[in-house]
């Protein structure tokens, strides 16, 4: 499940970046290509770009956004993961990175068949609906969460489509992906042990990142 990474780690020590950021780095090789799909404001791109070298770019739907990206020097376009990643050739990049963003999508089984058709790996984090706080607000308060990945209100939530991450597995197992290596994060952004169950992992990951790879590729 855990590949190995020859590659020099990237230092959290003292850094300003997203832990999850920080560890999708670590999973990328050196000067590998990359296309980061809801890149957002080109963050992740950015550190990719300063740590690894890669050859990267980026997909992101709202057009502020997209112009945040370009003013850092970031090759970014204005695009929607549900309707233009079928443009993308077969294994047109090293790498595919959606980040925070599948539950966003309308199609997340179309775009993760996408993802790991278009690049020789597929990265995805999401925000956990299994955390044992959205468990206890939707037992005990009878209300939809909001929590730190959650932070929005029902109505106004960009999220079409939560998940946990069981049911991301099983997602993965369904469309014949092979998890190279899956992470979850408590409430304090510490990876919880590799020895722990998919079961507890569930319970206390308020998010997780899986790097993934399809059955199909060689």
């Amino acid at each position: 499940m855990n590949a190995p990474d020859r590659s020099p780690p990237v230092a959290a020590k003292n850094s300003t970046h997203r832990v999850d950021h920080l560890l999708i780095a670590e999973m990328v090789e050196t000067g590998a290509r990359v296309l980061d799909v809801g890149c957002g404001d080109g963050e992740l791109l950015h550190l990719l770009s300063e740590q690894r070298g890669v050859d990267g770019r980026g997909v992101e739907l709202q057009r502020d956004k997209v112009n945040a990206c370009v003013a850092r020097g970031l090759s970014v376009i204005q695009g929607d993961a549900d309707r233009d990643l079928d443009n993308y050739p077969d294994q047109a990049f090293d790498y595919v990175i959606l980040s925070l963003t599948i539950q966003a999508t309308r199609q997340p089984k179309t775009v993760l068949e996408n993802l790991l058709r278009i690049g020789r790996h597929a990265i995805v984090s999401f925000p956990n609906f299994g955390h044992w706080r959205v468990r206890m607000a939707l037992l005990f308060g009878g209300r939809m969460p909001m929590t730190a990945n959650l932070p929005d209100i029902w109505y106004l939530t960009p999220n079409a489509h939560l998940c946990t991450i069981r049911d991301f597995a099983d997602l993965c197992a369904h469309v014949d992906a092979k998890v190279e290596r899956a992470v979850a994060f408590n409430d304090y952004e510490r990876q919880l042990p590799i020895r722990w169950s998919l079961s507890m992992q569930n319970l206390f990951g308020e998010k997780a990142v899986f790097l993934l790879q399809s059955s199909k590729h060689p």
